[in-house]
């Protein structure tokens, strides 16, 4: 691994040249240059640290709200006399709403703040949590009003990564984005567990309606506390003036993201994040079966517990190790690489594990290391993009994110047909090892983590900061 001096790549003449001689300037749209972070717009440590809490809460609440469904599908499939087809077309229209929202949530966040976004689709999303066994029983079709429902919330939810990364990058110091975008990330498996435990227990006494109406109004109420007391009550106005006036990063986007999508890293972050999505995607939907099929003694809670526990300080201890790595001098590209390999390159090994026969505590073991390690891409293509692009973040990881929804969905059902045609499970875990492989030599080639949206910007705009 290369080592430089600390902050050594932030030092380079060039941008000591445009550090000391470029002053912005009140021209185009008000606030259009602050979406270009300088020293000054980072927060300082503790306000950092009090937002990490919040946004990990948020995150938690997300996944409640998203995983509610799902829990709530048997109970609702016998109340309202749904076939599996209709069951799963209710559950998956979330991921037709969650794909064509992601490129627009992180454009928006680029343009007037990852926070005001994030506070607006919380209200939204946690409302219609809420609303939705409302919805269910006053409509004379319920297939119909869920369908929607579902399809709506993931339209709304769909911008919540994109606006964290965009908010990471504008208001984030380098050094310690990994324990920052970690700890939020893990709150996907926080919440995982909390409704799968707490809302099984909801359902069981109080009705699958209950599980809507708590995670909803839970998810408003992060929201109002959000806007209150971070936000000290300024209303998260979205004008259409800060979306369309001819301000620097309008024009960024206009013109420059041809170039932008043409440079190997970026495509390198795109690729590798397609690779890592489609993985996981795929292990999520499928492990639960494998248990069953392979163990079908084997209790249910073991195997949908125990990988998520791991997962939770596996995801802490990354970012933690990751800001460590760059604060000690460590090349930042170096770091992002490391923690990528140990995501798909290391985890690749345990899942080869489970192509052979083994026993159902060795078969946990192996999925809890997979799983614990796949964490680490938090602090390496996740963080990646920030580095290459923090003036465009939310709208490059919108991209991503499509890209990986989209192939995952596709992945999930080529295992399907691998798995039914071969009689075999190991045929699924060959798969996404080939394909973490192919997306963890691609990073390994082509990373880096110089800006590469600051040379066109150098050259024709003159209200940069940097």
């Amino acid at each position: 691994m290369a080592v430089i001096q600390k902050h050594g790549k932030n030092s380079s003449p060039d941008l000591a040249f445009h550090k000391e001689n470029l002053q912005p300037d009140n021209i185009g749209a008000p606030g259009c240059h602050k979406k270009w972070p300088d020293a000054h717009s980072n927060w300082p440590r503790p306000v950092a640290r009090i937002w990490t809490v919040v946004l990990l809460l948020g995150t938690c609440l997300l996944y409640c709200a998203r995983v509610a469904m799902p829990i709530c599908a048997v109970s609702m499939a016998e109340k309202f006399s749904w076939t599996k087809r209709e069951s799963g077309m209710v559950l998956g229209s979330f991921f037709w709403g969650y794909c064509f929202t992601q490129v627009f949530g992180g454009y928006v966040s680029d343009r007037v703040g990852g926070e005001k976004v994030l506070l607006l689709s919380a209200a939204a999303w946690g409302s219609m949590t809420a609303f939705t066994p409302i919805l269910g029983h006053l409509c004379s079709q319920p297939i119909f009003s869920m369908t929607l429902a579902r399809f709506l919330m993931g339209l709304l939810q769909g911008v919540h990564y994109p606006s964290l990364a965009s908010l990471c990058s504008q208001k984030v110091v380098e050094s310690e984005r990994g324990f920052l975008m970690s700890t939020v990330g893990s709150g996907s498996y926080l919440g995982t567990l909390v409704i799968g435990g707490v809302g099984s227990l909801m359902l069981d006494l109080y009705g699958w309606e209950s599980v809507f109406y708590v995670s909803g109004l839970l998810s408003v109420l992060w929201a109002y506390c959000m806007w209150k007391y971070l936000l000290n009550g300024e209303g998260p106005i979205i004008t259409l003036e800060s979306l369309g006036n001819g301000g620097t990063q309008s024009k960024r986007s206009k013109r420059h993201w041809g170039r932008l999508l043409k440079q190997p890293a970026v495509c390198a972050v795109i690729v590798t994040h397609l690779c890592t999505a489609s993985t996981f995607f795929t292990l999520l939907s499928w492990l639960p079966t494998f248990f069953k099929d392979t163990f079908p003694d084997a209790k249910g809670w073991v195997f949908n517990v125990i990988p998520w526990l791991v997962a939770i300080p596996s995801s802490l201890f990354s970012g933690c190790l990751s800001d460590h790595l760059i604060c000690q001098g460590f090349d930042t590209t170096s770091v992002r690489k490391l923690m990528q390999f140990f995501s798909m390159g290391v985890s690749s090994v345990f899942t080869v594990l489970l192509c052979g026969n083994t026993t159902f505590p060795w078969a946990v073991a192996f999925v809890s290391a997979t799983m614990g390690l796949t964490t680490f891409s938090h602090s390496g293509v996740s963080l990646n993009v920030q580095d290459l692009a923090p003036s465009c973040a939310g709208a490059l990881f919108g991209i991503m994110n499509t890209c990986g929804a989209f192939s995952g969905v596709l992945m999930v059902y080529f295992s399907g047909y691998l798995i039914e045609a071969t009689g075999s499970w190991g045929s699924m875990f060959a798969l996404i090892t080939t394909v973490n492989l192919m997306g963890l030599f691609t990073f390994l080639a082509f990373a880096e983590a110089r800006r590469v949206d600051i040379e066109s910007s150098r050259v024709r705009h003159n209200s940069i900061h940097i």
